[in-house]
């Protein structure tokens, strides 16, 4: 009964939008929604449980009277029950756009993260097109060469980098950076004379200053895609009609390339989306340790002081990410292979 009701939406979508993708947008637009709600009590609940608040560290300054702190806790609303402070902060979200002020920053989250998102998003779309870019060829190279000295080269690699967090990815590239300075910046997401450089240098200012926090962040996520490619390419060039190609008299690189890898890389693609929150979600260890002023960093400072409105909003913008990046996985994977229907990917 839930299938046949489930359909019966979707054909009635779809015919209220008159298109598949639309009609396809649109419901899962509404179950982020319900998802991001769910999430919303879930971090809040777990944020409450913590024991302490902002507070209790100002309380311990001899300097701050027990006045000013019963001030500033009805300021922030900390007075209340939990329950009540999450639907104040639920109701201003939706009647007014506004998610609270910082209680380290005295600013409005959303400003503060309205200026960190887009350098996180800098280096996770820099991090993902290296991945990506390198992975892919390595592990077809290694699919193809299956057994020899360059796939078992290639797994070494794979291996070593799966070995290594990417915290010590990271210590490793902050060395080599010290050491080879200035050909590498050590940290920042600028020079000091950004502001009189022309356009064009300005960008590449920001491209130098991009490749190691790049680097930490793609060596772990390359090894797993690579090894991945690998296994998907080799488990279709075993299918029977890649034999029939072959027993056709088609090229090696026609079978390889236009057969076997349009089907081989379909699974890599419903992978896009959690690649893309993972990075924005382990962005933090290179913004900490290249001191790249991203939403990492935020994240990580809001949490050790207890700013509850700055980690909830951080929380829903990385649950966001993730609700959107396995939406845009979906339709790419849609256009990658016109055979799948969206209607199976619910």
């Amino acid at each position: 009964m839930t299938s046949i009701k489930s359909n019966q939406n979707w054909r009635g979508l779809s015919s209220l939008f008159g298109n598949e993708t639309l009609a396809y947008v649109f419901n899962r637009l509404l179950q982020a929604l319900f998802t991001l709600f769910l999430a919303s009590m879930l971090c809040f609940a777990i944020i409450e449980l913590a024991p302490g608040n902002y507070l209790d560290t100002l309380s311990q300054n001899p300097k701050i009277s027990p006045e000013t702190i019963k001030q500033l806790e009805q300021q922030f609303g900390l007075d209340k029950p939990a329950f009540m402070q999450y639907l104040l902060w639920l109701q201003q979200i939706v009647t007014r756009g506004n998610f609270g002020t910082s209680f380290a920053y005295q600013r409005s989250v959303a400003s503060l993260l309205w200026e960190r998102v887009p350098a996180t998003l800098w280096m996770a779309i820099a991090s993902m097109f290296v991945t990506w870019a390198v992975a892919l060829p390595l592990g077809i190279v290694a699919a193809v060469n299956q057994n020899r000295t360059v796939d078992r080269v290639m797994q070494v690699i794979s291996y070593t980098g799966q070995g290594f967090p990417s915290f010590i990815t990271a210590l490793l590239l902050l060395f080599l950076a010290q050491n080879t300075s200035p050909i590498f910046p050590v940290g920042g997401m600028t020079s000091i004379d950004h502001a009189d450089l022309p356009w064009w240098g300005q960008i590449l200012d920001y491209c130098w200053h991009l490749i190691l926090p790049t680097i930490a962040l793609s060596v772990t996520s390359f090894a797993g895609l690579q090894r991945l490619m690998r296994g998907q390419l080799l488990d279709v060039l075993r299918q029977d009609y890649i034999r029939t190609a072959r027993a056709k008299g088609l090229p090696d690189d026609r079978v390889i390339y236009v057969h076997a890898l349009r089907n081989a890389i379909n699974p890599l693609v419903t992978l896009l989306g959690f690649e893309f929150a993972s990075l924005l979600s382990g962005a933090f260890i290179a913004e900490y340790f290249f001191n790249w002023p991203g939403l990492g960093k935020l994240t990580l400072e809001a949490v050790t002081n207890q700013d509850l409105y700055l980690v909830m909003a951080s929380l829903m913008m990385g649950a966001a990410m993730l609700i959107v990046g396995n939406l845009l996985a979906d339709l790419l994977l849609k256009a990658v292979d016109p055979r799948i229907k969206l209607e199976d990917l619910k």
